[in-house]
């Protein structure tokens, strides 16, 4: 009998939460979420942030004004500690789930890999 992935990634997600990444990332979230300066400026960037995704994935031009808006938001985050430690933990966060998403996806990289090989 074949083990069940659906199994699997919920032991994985288990260990996601138990993580020394993603304990991080909670205490520097609760630490944004308890500063109301630091929350604001953070859901400022985040909005910021999405629109001008939401604006690349429509194939919408981005002004240069929003250019200079999304840098002076970053410049403020750079400024606030508790802010840029949570923007370092997610980034941290997102370098585990790249890594886990490679060793995932090897089978199928090394399938098509070898008919292309």
């Amino acid at each position: 009998m074949s083990a069940n992935l659906y199994d699997h990634a919920y032991s994985l997600e288990k260990a996601m939460r138990k993580s020394p990444e993603f304990s991080y990332l909670k205490q520097m979230y609760a630490a944004v979420a308890n500063d109301a300066a630091a929350s604001t400026l953070f859901d400022e960037f985040r909005n910021v942030q999405l629109e001008l995704q939401q604006k690349q994935i429509e194939g919408r031009d981005i002004t240069e004004d929003e250019v200079m808006e999304a840098q002076e938001i970053a410049n403020r985050v750079q400024q606030n500690p508790k802010v840029a430690k949570l923007m370092e933990a997610e980034q941290r966060m997102s370098m585990v789930i790249t890594e886990l998403n490679k060793i995932i996806l090897k089978p199928l990289d090394d399938l098509y890999g070898s008919i292309s090989g």
